[in-house]
């Protein structure tokens, strides 16, 4: 019996041993980084812009690609990965945008340690490939710009939504981070002269 064991283990070892190794599966990392192009725009305000939080509704808050196959099913992808979380992805690339727009004195990240007293935050409700008819990318984005007025009057100045939906040209991972970079590219042009437009009449900030 013993002998029987042995025999059998052996033979286990030089079967494994036989067999192809596989290398792990790696995702696919993808980034969406609209860039601003061209002149940037007068000054508006010598005050200073922060970009506070983007928040990403669920389920386009993780790093997976998600797609939408029917009206109520959705898919994420854990083999196509953004290299960030949305939120952060989406945030950085607005700040940079702004920044070069060049409609504030300076646009700053919420971490940084300068005083601001206009504030930009974001809620992204839509952020997926809709595969139900023929593929799109989805992009919807409001934006809410508020003043620091020590609580005098409401610190609301305007909250404007957009949504963009961009056709692909095929079903691969590429094509869709390319068409949400499209999609949120056209959305951060458009708010830009919005955005343009309230610098030009803005309530006076605390203190001011």
């Amino acid at each position: 019996m013993i002998k029987y064991l042995l025999s059998f283990a052996i033979a286990s070892a030089l079967m494994a041993c036989s067999l192809p190794s596989r290398a792990p599966v790696t995702p696919a990392s993808w980034m969406v980084a609209p860039e601003r192009t061209g002149a940037p725009l007068k000054v508006r305000s010598d005050f200073w812009l922060k970009v506070g939080t983007v928040s990403v509704a669920p389920p386009f808050d993780g790093k997976s690609l998600v797609y939408r196959l029917s009206d109520q099913r959705y898919e994420k992808d854990f083999y196509n990965v953004y290299s960030a979380i949305p939120s952060e992805m989406i945030a950085n690339s607005e700040r940079e945008w702004l920044n070069k727009a060049g409609i504030f004195s300076a646009t700053v990240g919420l971490n940084s340690s300068f005083f601001a007293y206009y504030t930009l935050q974001a809620t992204v409700s839509d952020f997926y490939g809709d595969y139900r008819v023929k593929p799109e990318a989805v992009v919807s984005v409001e934006f809410f710009l508020t003043v620091t007025n020590a609580g005098k009057g409401n610190p609301l100045i305007g909250a404007n939504r957009y949504t963009k939906r961009v056709a692909l040209k095929d079903n691969t991972p590429e094509a869709l981070v390319s068409g949400q970079q499209q999609a949120l590219a056209e959305i951060f042009k458009q708010y830009e002269e919005q955005l343009y437009k309230y610098a030009g009449n803005l309530p006076k900030p605390m203190g001011q």
